[in-house]
C-alpha cells in the first residue's frame, strides 16, 4: 500500500532525481555479457566484491560461448569470495548454455525471455534492462526496500509488493529511481549508523527519530 500523498511523492522523486541525475550502476562492465554475469554475482554481495572477482573470470571467459565450456572447479575458485558461489557458478555456466543453444550466444533482452534463465530473476533482470536501455523498471534490492519504507512510502512486507507499491507511487523515472534509491541507501540511509545529517529528505523519514537525526 502506497501510504504518501501524490504531493509528498512529487517533492521526494524531484529532489532524489536532481540528487542523482544521470546516475549509472556501480558494476563494472564493458558489455551485455559482463554486466548480467556481474549482476547475477552481486546478489547478496556488494558491487566491491563483484569488481575484484570479474577481471579474472572475463579474462579467462571472455564470452557466453566460453563461459558454457567452462569447468565448474574453475569458475568456483575465481569466485569463491562471493557469497553463494556454489549455486552462482553452477547457474552462470548452465545460463550461458542455454543462451548459446537457444539464442545462439546472444543474451535475449526481454524481460520474459531473461528470467527463463538460471540465475536471472525478476530483479536481475529489471537491473539489466534499466542499467542497458533505461527501461521504465523498478528493481527492489535491501537498499531500495530500505529507503522506500524508512521514507514512509510504502508498507509492503516483501520485494514483490514494495516494487508494485513503488511503480504506484511514481510511475515514471522508475529506471532513474531505482539507482537513486540504491546510491542514498548504500551511502546516506544506511542500515546501521545512517548519516541522517547527510539527508535531503528528512522531513519524510518515518524513522529518524530512533536514528536520533536532527
Amino acid at each position: 500500500m502506497v501510504l504518501r500523498k501524490p504531493k509528498e511523492l512529487e517533492v521526494i522523486k524531484k529532489r532524489f532525481l536532481e540528487k542523482f541525475k544521470g546516475s549509472k550502476t556501480e558494476l563494472n562492465y564493458k558489455n551485455d555479457y559482463e554486466l548480467l554475469i556481474a549482476i547475477i554475482l552481486s546478489a547478496q554481495c556488494t558491487d566491491k566484491r563483484v569488481n575484484i572477482i570479474t577481471p579474472e573470470l572475463f579474462k579467462k571467459y571472455p564470452t557466453i560461448d566460453s563461459l558454457a565450456n567452462a569447468n565448474l572447479d574453475d569458475v568456483k575458485e575465481i569466485i569463491k569470495s562471493c557469497s553463494f558461489y556454489n549455486n552462482k557458478a553452477k547457474n552462470i555456466i548452465e545460463m550461458a548454455k542455454i543462451i548459446k543453444e537457444k539464442y545462439n550466444s546472444k543474451i535475449p533482452h526481454i524481460h520474459k525471455e531473461l528470467i527463463k534463465l538460471p540465475g536471472v530473476g525478476n530483479k536481475t533482470a529489471n537491473v539489466f534492462l534499466i542499467e542497458l536501455h533505461n527501461e521504465n523498471r523498478m528493481a527492489v534490492d535491501t537498499h531500495v526496500f530500505r529507503v522506500s519504507h524508512r521514507l514512509g512510502i510504502t508498507d509492503a512486507k516483501n520485494v514483490e509488493e514494495t516494487e508494485k507499491d513503488l511503480v504506484n507511487a511514481f510511475k515514471t523515472d522508475l529506471n532513474e529511481l531505482h539507482q537513486a534509491f540504491v546510491l542514498f541507501g548504500r551511502y546516506t540511509c544506511t542500515a546501521k549508523n545512517p548519516k541522517c545529517e547527510k539527508c535531503f529528505v528528512t522531513e519524510f523519514c518515518v524513522t529518524k527519530e530512533s536514528f536520533k537525526a536532527k
